[in-house]
């Protein structure tokens, strides 16, 4: 639940997604000789080492993220994952906002659930109301040996209590291996 708890927080609150993974494609003539590969667009990459995007245009959302480094990068099984995230908050977080977080591994959903923000920060050391201003996070979280090997996926998307958007993230491709 920590896990849990940490990325929550983490993707909530310092990692800004709601129309990153829209497709491009482009339909192919009968007879033309190549086709157009199915691509995808991602959403603006968030500053620092990590595999975060924002979902849309990150200046709509009221939490603009400076920066968020984790360490190590990719995250490994069975390590502590060091979460260090700096940004400003422009309008007040009040009880009652929420994370909308899925948690992917392949194509099977994990976890989609809607979680309360503010019981979820508490976890890392912060309290509700979140006042406007610069924030800072530094947060430790130990992750379990047994993750099975795989490419995960995050998205999150936090809204306040008045359903303002906060921010969204997601993180694609997240692989763990054995042996690491």
């Amino acid at each position: 639940m920590k896990l849990l708890s940490a990325t929550a927080a983490l993707f909530g609150l310092l990692a800004p997604v709601s129309a990153a993974g829209s497709l491009a494609v482009r339909a192919p003539a009968f007879f033309d000789i190549a086709q157009t590969p199915i691509k995808t667009t991602a959403g603006a990459p968030v500053n620092g080492n990590n595999p975060l995007t924002y979902c849309a245009d990150p200046t709509t959302y009221s939490l603009d993220i400076h920066s968020v480094d984790l360490t190590p990068n990719p995250p490994l099984p069975g390590q502590t994952l060091t979460i260090e995230a700096a940004g400003t908050l422009h309008e007040k977080i009040e009880k009652g906002a929420t994370v909308l977080l899925e948690v992917k591994y392949g194509l099977i959903t994990l976890i989609r659930q809607t979680a309360d923000l503010c019981e979820q920060i508490e976890n890392v050391d912060l309290d509700c109301p979140l006042e406007k201003g610069d924030m800072v996070l530094k947060k430790q979280v130990e992750l379990p040996k047994q993750i099975p090997p795989g490419k995960y996926s995050v998205h999150a998307d936090v809204y306040n209590n008045d359903g303002k958007q906060v921010t969204c993230l997601e993180a694609q491709n997240i692989e763990f291996k054995f042996g690491r």
